[in-house]
């Protein structure tokens, strides 16, 4: 693997990485910048996620498809991952900021270096203030954190344990008067503490995508093909018995496959945002 890395002249930087302590020395960058006019969105979370974790970071994402928002996250195992993969699924752009320089030889984490192609070919990018050779190390990660939040016009913190280094960036973004917002779990979950703490401190609670929508000021933007369509057969023939809102027992007793594959095919399409359960019954999006 191998791309070209870039050094950002500094007439060109966003303006908010002018407002940040610690002002970088210098940028660099592979694949593209943010797009103009976009909103930048950093989410991050527990590299230890729960299957509930991992559900609400595509779910919610997913919901974004078609609006002019750009998804930053910093390249790491867990929800930094699938919060990039998502935004790959949902057509939208994304953006990492490692832990590390940028040349693929000390990418971190190495496991992702394929993820960091895919980024770029699909019109993301990597940005990061480190040399291209500087290897990842304990002081980088929380300094590499304020470009993220100093990037970002809000941040969302999926799953975090209350002395997580994830909270650093979120406490960064409200240092930076930026928005923070937060996904509430289970009360006896050690990956919602984080959140539930930062929620009783003002972040805002992210239910769903509608809540981002709002959060970021985008209430009243045009949605242009916000699911993509790339579903399989199956997937279409449970979907074409939602004509109308139905309970789930009623899909189950309608669909033509077993109860355990139309389960699975309901969450997986709740999960791309095809469906959405509320008050007890299903509708289509």
């Amino acid at each position: 693997m191998s791309f070209i890395i870039k050094t950002l002249p500094k007439d060109n930087w966003p303006e908010s990485l002018f407002h940040i302590p610690q002002e970088p020395k210098e940028i660099f960058y592979a694949g593209e910048l943010p797009k103009d006019g976009n909103k930048l969105l950093c989410i991050v979370g527990s590299r230890r996620y729960t299957p509930y974790g991992k559900e609400a970071c595509e779910k919610i994402i997913l919901g974004l498809a078609g609006l002019p928002i750009t998804i930053i996250s910093g390249l790491a195992l867990g929800i930094d991952s699938i919060a990039h993969k998502s935004a790959l699924q949902a057509g939208l752009q994304t953006i990492a900021v490692p832990g590390s320089g940028l040349d693929p030889s000390v990418l971190y984490p190495r496991s992702h270096t394929g993820l960091a192609e895919e980024i770029i070919k699909n019109g993301g990018g990597l940005i990061s203030e480190f040399e291209p050779q500087t290897k990842a190390a304990p002081w980088t990660f929380p300094q590499r954190n304020r470009i993220m939040a100093g990037l970002s016009e809000a941040i969302i913190v999926i799953e975090a344990e209350e002395k997580s280094g994830t909270l650093i960036t979120s406490r960064l973004a409200t240092d930076y008067n930026k928005d923070v917002g937060a996904v509430p779990g289970s009360i006896f979950s050690p990956h919602s503490s984080g959140p539930h703490m930062l929620i009783r401190l003002g972040a805002t609670p992210i239910r769903n995508s509608d809540d981002v929508i709002e959060m970021l000021g985008l209430s009243n933007e045009p949605k242009t093909d916000r699911i993509p369509l790339n579903i399989s057969e199956k997937e279409q023939s449970v979907l074409d018995i939602i004509t109308e809102p139905l309970s789930r027992s009623d899909i189950l007793r309608l669909s033509p496959l077993g109860t355990n594959e139309t389960q699975a095919i309901i969450m997986s399409l709740e999960i791309s945002g095809h469906i959405e359960e509320r008050m007890g019954k299903i509708f289509r999006v």
